[in-house]
């Protein structure tokens, strides 16, 4: 480009392409650079995080360099500090703390330095740190510690007040408080009264271990209502048939209840005999009665027991909720009583009856009770919407399904301003050196000060980093669900077609289950302690890796995505095989496990998979299957260009003699 030409406009216009030039010239050199301090930090961050730094030492001065001037030099530091705490010099601590101390693994250190500091006894620092970070945030572990301070130097005042306060909670308090609380015996400052309240908290919170050892210091009567409360828990078959009426009072009389309740999750039958007898012996108040009651006959109806539906019909007006008559509604559903079903679905509220759930049942109990074109109307309506009952009213209609992709997009110039924020950087950085969950907590952490243009320009970047489960995420909480490229991303694409060929099931559906299971998160774990991509137990992953003859490590296997694709899509296969290609059994069985679904098998005939999907007992289970089905269509079409229809894949639902047996 040639700039000779004087006149302003021109001259404006060339000084701004050079600009454009040298920018351009200059990011791939700024991003081959940041390339290179990712892959020194990797390849030194786990020895440094246990402690050893000769990883970093042995770097050449340049690569140190680099090290030292990336985003995450403080993380590295902070690992290495937290992990050599008890040897590193206060004033190496405070200065680091000094310049880096709101990032979050400053903080993290922060934390552990508190809790060192009181370990040593030094607290007059421990207390300096407590009051300008910690005092007010209800951590009861630093606040018991704060308290013991007090004590060890003699500073008394308000310390019973705040200690009681950490005393009187129903669960167990951190170890921590253990000092705390033998000052506040040595001073006989818990007494009855303390110990009584905290009693009645235990019990709120169904921790009658703790109950039962707080009784002790009160007297044999609370002693005695530990002991009840544990046998109702235990062996609530046997706290029915042994029930006392010299012992009727009201706790009592609350313990039959909470027994009844824990026997109705196991044989609703049977707890519902023992309740019958008992309801008459005992002065139990109306709102006992009515619970107990609509507990007993939901879990009759969700267990496909004979008396469900009567017994959901004959509860009081005060007992009926939006439950009981989802179930009555279910029943009606599974009994193929579709006059009846109208009935139910009409007793709804305007909100239950206007979901998409019963609008589509609606229409079905019309069509089958030939009222065809208010049925179609009702269909056609649902038919318009990109969900599980939106494509199977489309199915019944034989309409296409409205996919309505509609791509998301912002200015370049936006998006690299707001991919060149601080706590973006941090965040994108530390999914790319693969401390994925430390990202999101920093992802999430700058969200909560975006607002929706920069949340939706966040969303387009973390696609484009291919970190899918914040995009997903993100996107959602705008509302924004057109985006299909966003919300049904493609990773590890051919990793999902290869092991879901060698295990003979569609990529498509694997996909819908790592979609509902995990976002894409390959270190994410679940309350129940599922890992990775496709959320697999430990031990279903070593069962599956011994038959498959795969080599088996544990946490690094499942957080390995490739390794848990592998993992997920052959156990997958396998749930396929047991339940005879039948596709929805098999995911009900991977979220639920076979043995649950082998008991929720029709012990006759078939039955419609619609039907079975949904009067699956558990929520859970019943949302994932749905989910799933319509993640599979959206993927289909995602990978093909074509639709392939829900229904499809709705084999009829029937037990043969093998998974009968199995359930018994």
């Amino acid at each position: 480009m040639h700039c000779k030409d004087s006149n302003r406009h021109n001259a404006k216009h060339c000084v701004g392409s050079v600009l454009a030039l040298l920018l351009l010239a200059v990011a791939p050199l700024h991003a081959a650079q940041v390339d290179s301090q990712r892959d020194i930090f990797k390849r030194v961050y786990e020895t440094v995080e246990l402690g050893d730094w000769s990883p970093v030492d042995g770097l050449s001065v340049s690569e140190r360099q680099l090290l030292e001037g990336y985003v995450l030099w403080p993380d590295l530091r902070a690992a290495w500090l937290r992990a050599n705490l008890g040897d590193v010099p206060d004033a190496e601590i405070n200065a680091f703390l000094g310049q880096h101390g709101m990032l979050k693994p400053a903080r993290q250190l922060r934390y552990r330095y508190a809790l060192l500091l009181a370990k040593q006894g030094r607290f007059a620092d421990f207390r300096s740190l407590y009051e300008q970070f910690y005092q007010g945030q209800g951590v009861a572990r630093l606040d018991c510690l704060a308290l013991r301070a007090d004590i060890e130097t003699g500073h008394l005042a308000g310390v019973s007040a705040r200690a009681i306060d950490l005393w009187l909670v129903g669960t167990s308090q951190a170890i921590e408080c253990d000092p705390v609380f033998d000052y506040l015996k040595d001073n006989r400052l818990l007494g009855p009264v303390e110990h009584r309240k905290r009693f009645d908290l235990a019990i709120d919170e169904r921790e009658f271990q703790l109950a039962r050892w707080l009784a002790k210091q009160i007297d044999e009567e609370h002693q005695e209502q530990a002991a009840l409360w544990i046998q109702a828990q235990g062996n609530p078959e046997r706290f029915l048939n042994q029930n006392d009426t010299r012992r009727n009072s009201e706790t009592y009389r609350e313990q039959l209840v909470y027994a009844a309740e824990r026997l109705t999750y196991r044989n609703p039958e049977l707890a519902a005999r023992l309740w019958k007898k008992i309801e008459r012996r005992y002065g139990f108040a109306e709102e006992q009665k009515l619970r107990t009651r609509r507990h007993i006959a939901l879990w009759t109806a969700r267990d496909n027991l004979p008396d469900g539906y009567r017994l959901l019909t004959k509860l009081p007006t005060a007992a009926q909720n939006d439950e009981v008559l989802r179930w009555r509604a279910r029943t009606s559903l599974r009994d193929d009583n579709w006059a009846r079903l109208l009935l139910d679905i009409n007793a709804m509220s305007e909100s239950e009856r206007t979901s998409e759930e019963w609008q589509y049942w609606q229409a079905i109990a019309l069509k089958r009770t030939r009222k065809v074109a208010e049925a179609e109307a009702m269909l056609t309506d649902l038919s318009k919407e990109r969900s599980y009952y939106g494509f199977l009213a489309a199915d019944e209609l034989g309409k296409e399904y409205a996919l309505l992709d509609s791509h998301v997009a912002a200015g370049q110039s936006a998006l690299s301003a707001l991919a060149a924020m601080p706590n973006l950087v941090r965040a994108r950085e530390l999914f790319l050196t693969g401390l994925d969950g430390r990202g999101r907590s920093e992802w999430d952490a700058a969200l909560k000060g975006f607002d929706e243009s920069q949340k939706l320009r966040a969303a387009i970047l973390a696609d484009r980093w291919g970190w899918h489960s914040r995009a997903i995420a993100t996107i959602a909480s705008l509302g924004r669900f057109d985006d299909l490229t966003i919300r049904y991303p493609l990773p590890w694409k051919r990793e999902f077609e290869i092991h879901s060929s060698a295990a003979q099931i569609a990529a498509t559906w694997a996909y819908g289950v790592a979609r509902s299971e995990s976002l894409f998160m390959r270190d994410v774990r679940s309350s129940a302690g599922a890992i990775g991509v496709m959320q697999l137990m430990p031990a279903t992953g070593k069962d599956v890796a011994r038959g498959i003859k795969m080599p088996y490590s544990g946490l690094a296997t499942l957080t390995d995505p490739e390794s848990n694709i592998r993992l997920g899509t052959s156990y997958l296969g396998q749930m396929a095989e047991r339940f005879g290609g039948n596709q929805v059994l098999a995911t009900a069985a991977y979220n639920a496990g076979p043995h649950r679904v082998n008991r929720w098998l029709p012990e006759n005939g078939s039955e419609d998979a619609r039907v079975w999907i949904e009067t699956i007992p558990f929520n859970e289970t019943r949302k994932y299957v749905k989910r799933v089905l319509a993640a599979q269509a959206i993927f289909h079409w995602r990978m093909t260009g074509q639709l392939r229809r829900v229904t499809v894949d709705l084999q009829r639902v029937s037990a043969t003699a093998e998974t009968r047996l199995a359930s018994r």
